[in-house]
């Protein structure tokens, strides 16, 4: 955001001590180790994010008791090594022509069930297999869907800056025209707001208005906005690596009765949402506190997706609030708390803040009015 301090980079030692924390939750899960291809979860644990996704092997395997390993090929190990966590592990390249699952299956135990990213490519793991037939594998959002779920200070100061950005974005687009303009328009001044006040990526900026609200993942389109709109504002992206997720919803003009109505339910089962957040408490409580508010109003058919989703390194990750989700949280998780009303044909409501667990409670870190603002 402008004029908010630089993010301080993460060092060698933080990404250690990942790391190892990492190798750690492995063995209580019963698993040989962790293989950790390009992704979130690398950049997480090591600070590297290769320049391009390749066909080449790339993997990191972190078992208990053992140096962590990077095996990269070798055209890509200058780029690796100036990665902030290189000096906490050790790089094995390999080059083109030689066997890189050979080079991998030497790290292994060759009867271990390792976990493995979710978006590793299914040639590698296929390789790995029959490299070494005895391993079996479990995806880490199967075997440690919380890997990255509790975050540290510096991880909070940085969704903190992250979300106050957002909000920054949300004060100056309330100023703009919306009547007259097509979503996309206003997609796109949402887009460069993002980036004005920090975000190095944008994941989506969502315009849904009038009888397009009703869809919760709309993408902005060509439809021009009208007087008498309710329009939902759905927006983040990662700013110094770490996401933002707003939503807001704003009204062309005056509203009429119902509208205002939905909407003062909505921030209502949102509050409700938030009040329910507190360590020990499950996942799925935030979703049924909100979700009951809107039901007991009548409107329950009508909240047709899950209450929240984690946030980090991603915009959406676990733990995702939920019905039969029965994670506790634990100070330092961060979320989305968003409920919604969808009346198809008609129009949509949904109000979203990223909430982190405190050690008593829940702090947002958005805090824009969750009042109906009225956009000319």
């Amino acid at each position: 955001m402008t004029g908010s301090r630089p993010a301080v980079p993460f060092t060698a030692d933080d990404y250690r001590a990942r790391m190892e924390r990492a190798a750690r939750a492995a063995a209580d899960a019963g698993l040989a180790g962790l293989l950790v291809a390009p992704g979130p979860d690398l950049v997480w644990l090591t600070g590297y994010a290769p320049t391009a996704d390749t066909e080449r092997l790339t993997l990191l395997v972190l078992a208990p008791g053992r140096d962590p390993v990077l095996v990269v090929p070798t055209l890509e190990a200058p780029d690796a090594g100036k990665a902030a966590g290189a000096l906490a592990l050790t790089l094995r390249d390999w080059t083109d022509g030689k066997d890189p699952y050979a080079a991998t299956a030497a790290l292994l135990d060759g009867s271990g069930r390792f976990g493995i990213s979710d978006n590793a490519w299914a040639m590698h793991l296929l390789a790995l297999q029959r490299t070494l037939p005895g391993t079996s594998y479990a995806s880490l959002t199967e075997a440690l869907p919380m890997l990255r779920a509790v975050k540290d200070a510096a991880e909070l100061e940085l969704l903190a800056a992250a979300g106050a950005a957002a909000d920054a974005a949300f004060e100056e687009v309330r100023k703009v025209r919306f009547g007259g303009r097509r979503e996309s328009e206003v997609a796109a001044d949402l887009a460069g707001l993002l980036r004005r006040f920090g975000h190095s990526q944008v994941d989506f900026t969502i315009v849904a208005s009038g009888p397009n609200g009703a869809n919760p993942h709309h993408e902005a389109g060509d439809r021009v906005i009208e007087d008498g709109d309710m329009i939902v504002l759905d927006f983040g992206g990662l700013k110094d690596g770490y996401g933002s997720d707003t939503s807001r919803t704003v009204h062309v003009g005056e509203p009429t009765d119902e509208e205002r109505r939905v909407h003062d339910l909505v921030r209502e089962a949102q509050e409700a949402g938030f009040r329910a957040v507190r360590p020990g408490a499950a996942c799925q409580d935030v979703d049924r506190a909100a979700r009951a508010v809107i039901a007991d109003a009548g409107y329950g058919e009508y909240f047709i997706h899950r209450t929240g989703h984690g946030i980090g390194v991603t915009t959406h990750e676990p733990p995702y609030m939920i019905e039969g989700e029965e994670q506790p949280l634990e100070p330092g998780m961060c979320f989305s708390v968003e409920p919604g009303v969808y009346l198809p044909g008609r129009f949509g409501v949904r109000i979203e803040d990223i909430v982190t667990v405190t050690e008593d409670g829940g702090r947002r870190f958005n805090d824009t009015t969750r009042e109906l603002v009225l956009v000319e």
